[in-house]
């Protein structure tokens, strides 16, 4: 008989345990904030033991950091255009921040309460542009924007004024805002 690791297993009870247990911090999180995030209250709403929970994570900094990590295949849209990839990448930007409760929101809050979890968020966020930046490199290659255009200063362009506006001074934004910014950004 062969042994397997366990824990890199994509499917079985490993993957559904971290699954539940990571979608209980984030309803956790947005319910009640980094402050009542508790090991005791993820595993009740998770279904899984507390020790199951205190053994994988050890802390309530390690169930912040590995939702942070998680690991997924998502790739912003290929509308076609430049504009058109940009305002669905906004879309989604504003869908996040303005979800009730938001999840984004929350996490990004928690992530000032610990080192651990700015550097994961850190790592989230430069992930998260790296694979944003194909929306420039398939313009660059229809000859839509020239060769020398920046993917990371247009995607910033694009998407950072969503964040001051709904996270940073908490004020709305109407999609249709959103989708100017990323015009806005498209002709830069």
């Amino acid at each position: 008989m062969i042994e397997t690791d366990r824990a890199s297993r994509p499917g079985g009870r490993t993957a559904r345990v971290r699954a539940d247990v990571l979608a209980a911090v984030a309803a956790e999180l947005t319910e009640h904030g980094y402050d009542g995030l508790s090991i005791d209250r993820v595993a009740a709403r998770s279904g899984v033991h507390r020790t199951t929970v205190y053994r994988r994570w050890k802390s309530v900094g390690g169930l912040l950091v590995d939702l942070l990590r998680t690991d997924d295949d998502w790739m912003p849209a290929d509308t076609g255009s430049l504009e058109g990839d940009l305002i669905a990448l906004n879309r989604e930007v504003y869908d996040a921040l303005t979800e009730q409760p938001s999840v984004t929101q929350a996490v990004i809050a928690a992530a000032f309460r610990t080192p651990e979890a700015a550097q994961a968020l850190t790592e989230f966020w430069a992930d998260r542009y790296r694979r944003s930046a194909v929306v420039v490199t398939r313009a660059i290659e229809r000859g839509e924007v020239p060769a020398s255009t920046d993917a990371h200063e247009v995607v910033v362009a694009a998407t950072a004024p969503l964040y001051h506006q709904l996270v940073l001074l908490k004020q709305p934004m109407t999609r249709a805002a959103a989708d100017r910014y990323a015009r806005l950004a498209s002709a830069l």
